[in-house]
């Protein structure tokens, strides 16, 4: 273990507030707009839009929430298919079994670690029913190919919901992450690049959909002086005291996506050069939000695993983990179809056993970061002299 002065817990991706927060909660207060809904999530959703880039914007509960609602939007229906990518969080993809819906998962690719365009067309060619709609990941804050994505499911008239929880802040081409396919879908999770403590985000150009979202989020209340339901509606609407806490946040977006870039540009400069060491890429054209730094390891090359590193930072009481573990890998969907990027090669698979998360955060300090950047020193030339 590594003797620092301070040794209090480094998290992989902890809150950061920007101290305006509570400026908005206190005028929620005075106004006393407690109860869901008010002008703090009236102002949030807009601000938030004009920032995406789309026409409109539905404040929810969750990121989750905003997939499944999107699933509804279009229609799906117990029995039709979904295509999702594979290496991404299981919340990707419940809101797919929330509609009794089947799910089909493709790989990744190498550029940028998300959908595969050459296995989202095979599985297009092949498919003996389409998709009632492709649900493409932004992982780690990273854009997937989505000139190529747009172009195939646009061939096959198959709508895109873009999950770009992990990519607000980051651009494509000159255009904003989650403003590519019909709907796009943000989280304001607690350890996101910006938060709410809970929340989501639905947007779209299509604003009679959106206004249709809000409705199905507020219990699919009709129009009435009574309490009159037609059909079924979730309680998924966010509060107007947690939409002030991401009005505060949305202001400093930018600067958390410039502190969390500079955290990785860190990382590089220290283990750039260390063969075997491979950061996730930055596809030429886009920006990436670095939401978390992420790498690969070549145990072949290093002389240890990326689950020997965590094991190894924990010891110093610093957070690190695994990629996420590809959901055609998980018990939950074990029959279900995959596509990998080419017949013999799993990209997903490959990330999985050899990639790590390392610690992220907009917070955290120089010399926070120089604790974590000394243990994987220390660790790399310890094998180096035990050889």
């Amino acid at each position: 273990m590594i003797k620092v002065a301070d040794s209090s817990r480094i998290y992989l991706s902890s809150p950061h507030m920007s101290g305006r927060e509570q400026l908005y909660i206190n005028e929620a207060f005075d106004q006393n707009w407690i109860a869901p809904l008010g002008p703090n999530v009236d102002n949030f959703e807009r601000e938030l839009a004009t920032y995406a880039g789309v026409a409109d914007a539905a404040a929810v509960s969750s990121g989750t929430a905003a997939i499944h609602l999107a699933l509804r939007l279009l229609d799906v229906q117990a029995g039709d298919v979904i295509y999702c990518s594979s290496l991404t969080f299981i919340a990707s993809a419940n809101p797919i079994l929330y509609q009794g819906a089947e799910p089909v998962f493709i790989d990744s690719e190498p550029d940028t670690w998300n959908m595969s365009p050459d296995a989202l067309e095979r599985a297009l060619r092949e498919a003996e029913v389409l998709p009632k709609a492709v649900i493409v990941v932004n992982l780690y804050g990273q854009s997937a190919k989505m000139d190529e994505i747009m172009a195939i499911c646009d061939r096959y008239s198959v709508p895109v919901v873009e999950d770009a929880a992990e990519s607000l802040g980051a651009e494509f081409k000159g255009k904003k992450s989650g403003s590519f396919g019909k709907f796009g879908v943000f989280s304001f999770n607690g350890n996101k690049i910006i938060t709410t403590s809970g929340g989501g985000m639905l947007v779209s150009n299509d604003e009679e959909a959106l206004r249709k979202a809000r409705f199905l989020a507020t219990q699919a209340r009709d129009p009435a002086p009574h309490y009159q339901h037609s059909e079924a509606g979730y309680n998924y609407r966010m509060s107007n005291i947690l939409a002030g806490v991401g009005r505060a946040q949305l202001e400093v977006l930018d600067e958390r996506v410039a502190a969390r870039r500079a955290v990785f540009d860190r990382y590089v400069a220290a283990f750039g050069e260390v063969d075997g060491f491979n950061f996730m890429p930055e596809m030429d054209g886009t920006k990436h939000n670095r939401w978390l730094t992420t790498l690969t390891i070549d145990r072949e090359k290093v002389g240890f695993t990326p689950m020997e590193l965590i094991d190894r930072l924990a010891e110093d009481n610093i957070e690190a983990r695994p990629v996420w573990k590809p959901l055609h890998m998980q018990p939950l969907f074990e029959e279900a179809k995959y596509y990998p990027h080419a017949e013999d090669y799993s990209v997903s698979d490959e990330l999985f056993e050899n990639g790590l998360c390392l610690p992220s955060g907009s917070n955290m300090t120089m010399e926070q970061q120089e604790r974590v950047i000394a243990v994987i020193q220390e660790m790399v030339k310890r094998v180096k002299v035990s050889e």
